[in-house]
Formats: C-alpha cells, structure tokens, sequence
C-alpha cells in the first residue's frame, strides 16, 4: 500500500441514517453500503452543523462551524477568503476533486472587490468551495435555460432525451398510462417511473463520473480525494424502473409522531407544523405516495455503489482507498407531523457515517459501531491527516476520528452543535421574525437535547427516557428539568463564547508574538540583570555597549 491513501467521499443528499439495513431498516435492504460497514467503522451519533444543504455542506468542506464560515443558509455566499479542505488538501501536494453537488454559492461580490476574475485559476477554486470541479451538479434546474445548463442535460441530450428542459422532462417527470408527461414537484406523481432508463439517471451518471475520474487519477499519479457528491435522494421524489414499484405502503415504518406535538404551545414548532411542507407530510396518503420512491432512491444508490466498488476492486483501487460515506441532512418523511428537514429530531440532524480506512492500523475495527459523539466538521482534519496535511488547529474546529478508526485513544467530545438560520422560511413570515432573531441553535450530550430558539422559549428532549423525541420538557417545572436546561444553556453559552479559531495565526505568527522582549521590544524590564534572568541572554547582545 502506498502512502498517503487516496479518499472517495461519498455524500448522498438527504438520506436519514435509519433508512439503511446496517442503520436498523427492516424493509429497504442495502447491502453493498452495509458491507462497506462491514469494512469499516459505523457511526452512531454523527450529526450535522445544520439540518439544511448549504450549511451543512459550507461546514463539511470548510471544518468550521456555522458561526464561523458564515455561510448560513442555502445561497449565502461562502467568504472569498475562507478556507476549504481542498485549500488544505491542495497545500500538501494532493489533488481535491469534486463530483457531484455542493450547493455552494460563491462570493462574487468578495471576488469583485478583490480584482479575482472568477474564470482565472484562483476564482474557479474560490467558486467551487477549493474542489478541481471534474463535474459539479447541484441537481435543482426547474428553470433550466440553455445557458444554464449542466452537463447532465448536455449528456441527456446526447442520449436522445431532448426538451428545453431535459433534467425537469425526463430524469424528474414520469409518464402516466396516456402518455402524459407529468412532472414529480408534485408529490401525487412520485410513484410514476422516471420518464428515463435506470442507467441514464442522475445515480447511474454521477457515478459513471466518479468512474471516469479515477480512470485519470490512475494516469496523474498524484494522490487524491474525490468527493461524490449524490444529488438523490433529495426531492423530487423520483426514481426509474425497477426501482419505482420495489415498495410498497407495507414496507412503510409508522410515523414517530403523537397527538400532543400536534398540539404543542411552542410558537416556532407550531409555525413549523403550519408550513406547507409539514402540513403535507402529516397526511398519510402522501407518505405512502413518496416513501416508497425515496426507498427505491436509496436501494438504487445502494445498487450503483455495489458496481462502483467492485469496479474500484477490479482496478486494484480498493486496497489504498479510505471510504467515508455519509448525507448532508435526514429527511422528516411525516415523523413528528413534519416535512423535509430544518429542524433537530433525529432524524434530520444525526446522519449515517461509515468510514473504512484500508490500512493495516485500522484491522483492529474492521465491523465495529462507535457511538462517540462525531460531527460533520470531524471529516476534514481526518481526511488531511490521511493525506499528509499538517493541522491547523488555527482554521479547523472539527477533530480527527483516526484515532476510533484505529482502536486507539485520543478522541472525545462532550456535546454535538446544529445550528439553523430560518430567516427565509415561512415559519419567520408567520412569526414576524426578523432576520436577526430567526436563528435557533442544538447542543446535544448524548442524552439531552436542548434546542435554543430566540425570542422563544426553548426546546429539550431527554434521550434516555424518550428516544423518539415525542415530550418537549423544554417548560417543564421539574427541577431536574430545570438544572438540566440551565446546564445546557451554560454549555451553549461557553461554545458561543469560547476563543474562536484564527484564520491568520500560523505557527510563525505565533512565534513572533511571543519573543518581544529578544528582539529589543522591553515592555517592563527594571534593569539589564532582570532582563538577562527572564530572557536567559545577555543584554548587551541586544543592545550593544548597552552595560556600563
């Protein structure tokens, strides 16, 4: 095995942990993922910085948390001067490529202000989150002009699907018993199959991509990490035959959710349960329209990773290839009378990880499940200490789960952080939120899940007693319930205010700072014997003649 490994990063877009058979599903079988596990170590409790794409994503790519990369919700510009795992990746000699989504939105403005022409060398990296973009696709064209297009449409196209829209007509509509071309917005519609072959799907595409740039690598020789970035299972709800009559309203789990939610005095969860989404969702029969599509989506990418992995076998890949799959955010499906994300029940916020390092450190822990407390943002300084990048603990907030992957110690963390900007949403509108006071924030210990909403009072779910999440104790009198949540908002408090990462404090900053008084600044000194004794030099080679 040479040294460093490369790294496929696999990423598939709103997949909840537990609609996986290694995850606990008891319908929706995906045993190329599980064997995958079977290789690797299985995360229990990774959770995302927040339960939406951007962010979650902008954290991912940059190893920072909300707060500090800025990027707050889907289209915020990430800072043309923030710097990425790529950025990290790039310095030390490997290459960092993306195919797939980002959902990335770049600084134009910062670019502008800086004379960076988005085109040059240095503009692409900044506008593609620092990835060499081999193939971006951020899946969502419901207005595709020409000149918008990605080159999956281009690719349609050339295959024969050929519209003013081809992503909208063929990969995302289906075609009912007459013929008519009905589109799958519409959730009536996501049983339909996907008015396109199996192997011409956006699953089926990107990963003939992810293929085509493994191929090349093998020629470059430099070591890599590709990020394949899936676009589905994200809506709309879609997948082509044979996928799309797989399953069934008998392979349905029922939803985890009670009465007395739906009844709740919280303002924001009463908003939230008010929203179009969750109001949709909390029907049964547009769950049992939609699941059975979103299975097929996930049995379908389980099917594409089984070929992309013998593949990656058969071209001696495999042996010197880490794998970590994961999603950027579950996915509510009607549980706790909830739609899409956006919130911090399980199962938007904790999502699968699987990582399977090949190296010979890692035979230790080969079929293990680590239930440590791991963050998204934990997966760039693994990634850059895999690939020969030093730390840099002055930019990076997350922490390297090489030593779990290695049965050794050296990892821990008290509690997981998820924070969400809702300022765009509905549930502000409603509220009369301004964009300033739309923001709630999740710390979770394992147990406790406390959920601070501004201007309101807060959310809490004990774990241990509760585990779908079903009593908010966040007003509850009990005493116990009341030290718990002054503790978490202690705790919240402390991150919020603890010392923040510096960019621009390299080691040699650092440095400088701290021999002031070697290099004749003298702050306090009474005479040349104090300075000799602090310092440990004489003073006259400071200052020459400088002793009587």
């Amino acid at each position: 095995m040479s040294t460093p490994p490369n790294v496929l990063w696999i990423m598939a877009d709103q997949l909840r942990f537990d609609y996986l058979s290694c995850y606990g599903h008891p319908h929706l079988h995906t045993p190329h993922i599980d064997a995958l596990a079977a290789r690797g170590v299985r995360f229990t409790n990774a959770y995302v910085q927040s339960p939406v794409c951007g962010p979650s994503r902008m954290s991912a790519y940059t190893g920072r948390y909300v707060r500090s990369h800025g990027s707050t919700w889907n289209g915020m510009p990430l800072r043309v001067g923030e710097p990425t795992l790529g950025d990290h990746l790039r310095a030390a000699g490997a290459r960092a490529v993306l195919v797939g989504k980002t959902h990335m939105a770049a600084d134009l403005e910062g670019m502008a202000w800086l004379g960076i022409d988005p085109k040059s060398q240095i503009g692409v990296a900044r506008s593609e989150c620092g990835f060499d973009p081999f193939e971006r696709d951020d899946g969502l064209h419901p207005d595709s002009a020409r000149q918008n297009w990605s080159a999956y449409d281009d690719y349609l196209v050339a295959h024969g699907f050929a519209s003013d829209n081809p992503w909208h007509d063929f990969a995302n509509s289906g075609v009912d018993a007459d013929g008519q071309r009905l589109s799958a917005w519409l959730l009536k519609n996501s049983r339909l199959a996907a008015n396109v072959p199996e192997e011409h799907s956006e699953t089926a595409y990107m990963t003939d991509r992810a293929m085509d740039f493994m191929r090349q690598a093998q020629a470059d020789g430099r070591p890599w990490m590709c990020h394949l970035s899936y676009i589905k299972p994200h809506w709309p709800y879609i997948v082509p035959a044979p996928y799309h009559d797989m399953y069934d309203a008998s392979h349905i789990v029922p939803p985890v959710r009670h009465g007395a939610e739906f009844d709740t005095d919280h303002p924001l969860l009463r908003a939230y349960l008010d929203a179009r989404v969750c109001k949709s969702f909390s029907r049964d029969e547009v769950r049992e329209t939609v699941i059975p599509a979103y299975m097929g989506l996930i049995k379908q990418l389980d099917d594409n990773l089984g070929r992309l992995f013998a593949w990656m076998q058969a071209q001696g890949l495999a042996e010197n290839t880490i794998i970590a799959f994961t999603s950027d955010h579950g996915d509510y499906m009607g549980d706790h009378w909830m739609g899409d994300k956006d919130f911090y029940h399980e199962m938007a916020v904790k999502v699968p990880l699987i990582i399977a390092d090949p190296r010979p450190e890692a035979d230790a822990t080969r079929g293990q499940a680590s239930d440590a407390l791991v963050e998204m943002i934990d997966l760039a300084p693994t990634f850059m200490a895999a690939l020969g990048a030093g730390a840099k603990p002055h930019i990076i907030e997350g922490r390297d789960l090489t030593p779990i992957l290695h049965g050794q110690d050296g990892f821990s963390r008290r509690y997981v952080i998820s924070e969400h900007d809702y300022h765009w949403s509905e549930m502000a509108r409603a509220l009369g939120q301004p964009q300033e006071d739309a923001h709630t924030k999740m710390i979770f210990d394992g147990r406790w899940k406390y959920i601070r909403c501004e201007g309101f009072r807060p959310v809490m779910f004990d774990l241990a007693t509760d585990p779908d999440e079903l009593t908010d104790i966040g007003a509850s009198d009990l005493p116990e319930h009341q030290q718990v949540r002054a503790r978490m908002e202690a705790a919240l408090l402390q991150w919020a205010t603890r010392h923040h990462t510096r960019i621009t404090a390299t080691p040699a900053v650092l440095a400088r700072q701290k021999i002031a008084a070697e290099t004749g600044i003298l702050i306090g000194f009474w005479d040349e014997d104090e300075y000799e004794q602090t310092v440990g030099k004489p003073f006259s080679a400071l200052v020459p003649h400088g002793r009587p």
